[in-house]
């Protein structure tokens, strides 16, 4: 099997799993408990959320587990805007957001009276500083922009955005880091939220945590306990939070050298879709190693999937969160691109564990698809 979608989940580590088997065999206590083996589980979830401050160098109250990265950005959203309300009911993320974040301010506009700017992007997804500044109003209290698209791998100037920032000190910022953990530089400094996911790391699915800064409050959206310093209420998944520690160290040892490795991968994909026929590279700019979006003109991107996943390859035509819905992605609409292009996007997703060859396979089975599909339109 090749697969290239990491994007949309990753293996899970096999260190991971056999340190979470024991876990769940020796420490299913409650870790609210106030006898002893309950006392010991709760030690261990909080030397993990240390563990996991002093890797991003920050501190342990600023660690909030969560079951996944949309917990997390829904978790931000929605607790700063209900918390700051009083100052404005203005927010501005951009038009390429992870469904997550864009349908949390989709909701807050229709339900609960906020205003949202959808900021645009230009053809590669990339934001303007000039477009943020600009849309600023005396009533915004939130800018929420991801750091690496998840369909076409873009990189927002976070560092330029934080800078901007330091002009409107009332205003928090959030970003969305699902897709740069364990593959870019993490600098939590002058922001105020940011969104983690396991799974996109050889972790845990159901598994993910919030870094709030100690000067950010948000209203709780789960009540009914003093877990995670009263923001999210109910029995804590002990050894899923355990575990994640060792997920994250792992997920940044040897960070360098294994993108080194996921650069020359993706230069070589990029070299060898240039060579086909119809093929257009969507991804451009300054943009992630690990996310290629590229394009068929005037071939069904699920009949050439399908065809792939025939050869035992596996890759996705959009992100898995939006899978199901409309024609041409939210995301490609966005570009300014041809429609064609647009509706014919496919997605493919390296890690360090993808090798050559497999490349290769694909590529070969690529343009094989491609002219066997055109003999029979």
């Amino acid at each position: 099997m090749v697969y290239l979608d990491y994007a949309a989940t990753t293996p899970l580590n096999d260190e991971v799993f056999k340190t979470y088997n024991q876990l769940l065999n020796k420490y299913f206590y409650n870790a609210d408990s106030i006898y002893g083996k309950g006392i010991e589980v709760n030690r261990l979830m909080e030397k993990s959320r240390q563990l996991i401050a002093n890797a991003l160098s920050v501190n342990n109250d600023e660690i909030i587990f969560t079951s996944c990265g949309s917990e997390a950005n829904t978790m931000a959203i929605k607790g700063i805007a209900f918390q700051y309300q009083n100052r404005g009911k203005h927010i501005i993320t951009t038009s390429i957001e992870h469904s997550s974040v864009y349908e949390t301010c989709q909701q807050l506009e229709k339900l609960f009276g906020f205003e949202v700017t959808y900021l645009p992007v230009d053809q590669t997804g990339h934001i303007s500083i000039g477009d943020i500044e600009k849309n600023i109003r005396n009533d915004t209290i939130l800018i929420s922009v991801m750091h690496v698209n998840n369909e076409i791998g873009a990189i927002q100037p976070i560092e330029d955005i934080k800078k901007l920032l330091k002009k409107y000190p009332l205003i928090k910022f959030h970003v969305d880091m699902v897709q740069s953990l364990g593959k870019l530089p993490i600098d939590l400094q002058g922001i105020d939220c940011a969104s983690f996911s396991a799974h996109k790391i050889y972790g845990l699915k159901g598994s993910g945590f919030l870094y709030k800064n100690k000067k950010t409050t948000l209203v709780p959206l789960i009540n009914g306990g003093q877990q995670e310093f009263s923001l999210r209420g109910g029995t804590s998944n002990a050894c899923t939070n355990i575990v994640l520690a060792k997920t994250l160290r792992l997920a940044l040892e040897n960070q360098e050298e294994k993108e080194q490795y996921v650069k020359m991968l993706h230069d070589y994909i990029i070299d060898g879709l240039d060579g086909l026929n119809d093929v257009v590279i969507n991804t451009g700019g300054s943009a992630s190693n690990h996310i290629i979006n590229f394009s068929c003109i005037g071939y069904k991107p699920e009949v050439i999937l399908h065809a792939l996943e025939e050869k035992d390859i596996l890759i996705s035509t959009r992100s898995a969160c939006s899978s199901h819905t409309s024609d041409v992605s939210r995301v490609m609409k966005q570009l300014h691109i041809d429609e064609e292009i647009a509706k014919s996007a496919l997605r493919i997703s390296i890690s360090d564990l993808t090798k050559k060859e497999e490349i290769d396979k694909f590529i070969y089975c690529l343009k094989e698809i491609l002219v066997e599909i055109k003999k029979q339109r």
